[in-house]
């Protein structure tokens, strides 16, 4: 599998002979999680699945901040604890994600469980004299490390002169970084610096380097945090372990909404509460893994109402697959799965390219369509598509509603009436047979020689 790294800016061959180890930067929980942290955790959801669909075994960690500014500065406006605030958000992530249909991560280390860790971490960089106390707190000495601007492609004059960088008369630099911040406001833990809490670059150091080791994999996360985070954890990563540190660096481009970037000031940001009560999961997931992963992409209703046009016909697709009672083989459905599957696969082994492989996805979805309305899909051939079907749907992280029998009877026994009514010419009687059944979402589709229904999932900001 090929991926392009930020790093070195090219193509990296992932090695899949072992357990594949992937940290990917989470969230800092004072907040909802929006649009944005969806695409970049639905983005790594779908490589891991991917992974896993061929028998590879991955370790996939993802951190939650729950110790930061932002947290107690949320605290006080609510008049509560940051450990409350911490929990509360993390509970709501999991709600979010979990009905997003993202696989939950192997673990889930908290910055506030890895202290001591955290605490070590700093020792051994101040004993090697690349960090140093100041009255403030701990901090990075950047000019110690010579390759500061490797993943950013910034130059360290450039950034004294330009950056807008934090004033600290206590530091050495300018640009040197907070490992330690002294404190007096709760949350605080003993050092032996004094009492504070730690920076935010040196929890995921800590943490991805004690559940991944020294040398790991992938090191994933959006766009933004290029700089300064993630060169800033090179930095004091490859300081601590004179090796390097992750092997590939995966950043998920911006999600943007009607061309301009969300902020709170604008008023714009989409939280996942909202977007799934409105489009639900399946209408999300495609519209996060439309665009490359590398590349920005715009949120607008018009696109996600094209995602749910598409869906709708993908809904159609596997319900036409069931329902398929021809027993005639008319066409050559081995060939032609085994070439779509070629492609959906091709697609995602160049650089996780979730663009293309939808296009096999639906193009999949298109011939079964078009097969189906000209009653051409015979029982065994359903019998091969199913299983790739459902391989797609799976690694995609895509859901059709289940149905259990009972309802599924009750179904077919109000279609035999409405058929019936037809017969009769007992159009108004049929209608509110059709009417009923919409309220249950259900859809009937006439061919000409018979009907089919489809279950469709029930979407707030449906297609009138």
């Amino acid at each position: 599998m090929k991926l392009q790294d930020t790093l070195s800016n090219s193509e990296q061959t992932l090695d899949t002979s072992k357990t594949v180890k992937i940290y990917l930067c989470g969230v800092t929980v004072y907040d909802e999680s929006h649009i944005g942290h969806a695409r970049t955790i639905i983005v790594f959801d779908v490589f891991r699945k991917y992974l896993e669909s061929k028998g590879i075994h991955v370790n996939f960690i993802q951190n939650f901040t729950d110790v930061d500014d932002k947290i107690i500065n949320r605290a006080k406006l609510e008049n509560t604890t940051a450990e409350q605030i911490s929990s509360k958000y993390i509970q709501n992530y999991f709600t979010d994600f979990d009905g997003l249909n993202v696989k939950r991560a192997t673990n889930y280390p908290k910055a506030t469980e890895h202290i001591e860790d955290i605490v070590s971490f700093i020792e051994k960089l101040i004993e090697k004299e690349i960090a140093y106390v100041s009255k403030n707190g701990v901090y990075f000495s950047v000019s110690k490390f010579s390759h500061y601007g490797k993943l950013s492609k910034k130059k360290i004059d450039e950034l004294q002169s330009g950056a807008r960088i934090e004033i600290d008369e206590a530091k050495k630099d300018p640009l040197d970084f907070a490992l330690w911040k002294f404190s007096d406001t709760l949350p605080v833990w003993d050092s032996p610096w004094g009492k504070g809490r730690p920076g935010w670059h040196i929890e995921c150091s800590a943490m991805s380097i004690k559940y991944l080791g020294e040398n790991f994999d992938i090191h994933g996360g959006g766009r933004d945090l290029i700089f300064p985070h993630h060169e800033n954890e090179i930095a004091q990563s490859e300081s601590f372990t004179s090796k390097q540190f992750a092997k590939i660096w995966m950043h998920v481009g911006m999600v943007t909404i009607n061309g301009e970037k969300m902020s709170k000031s604008l008023g714009n940001i989409r939280s996942i509460k909202h977007v799934l009560d409105n489009w639900g999961p399946n209408v999300i997931r495609l519209f996060c893994l439309s665009g490359h992963y590398s590349k920005p992409i715009d949120y607008s209703d018009e696109l996600l109402k094209e995602d749910l046009t598409k869906w709708r016909q993908a809904e159609i697709c596997y319900y036409e697959l069931i329902h398929a009672d021809n027993e005639n083989h008319s066409v050559e459905i081995k060939s032609m799965i085994e070439e779509i599957n070629n492609e959906f696969d091709n697609a995602l082994e160049s650089d996780l390219n979730t663009h293309l492989a939808l296009s096999a996805f639906f193009r999949l979805v298109k011939e079964v369509n078009y097969l189906a309305a000209e009653e051409k899909i015979s029982v065994n051939d359903a019998k091969i598509i199913i299983p790739e079907f459902e391989r797609m749907l799976e690694i995609l992280g895509l859901t059709i509603p289940k149905i259990t029998s009972n309802e599924k009877q009750e179904i077919n026994n109000l279609i035999i009436s409405r058929e019936q009514f037809r017969k009769e010419k007992k159009f108004q009687d049929a209608d509110k047979i059709r009417d009923k059944l919409n309220e249950m979402n259900i859809e009937l589709v006439d061919h000409k020689g018979k009907t089919v229904w489809v279950r469709k999932e029930k979407i707030k900001t449906d297609i009138k």
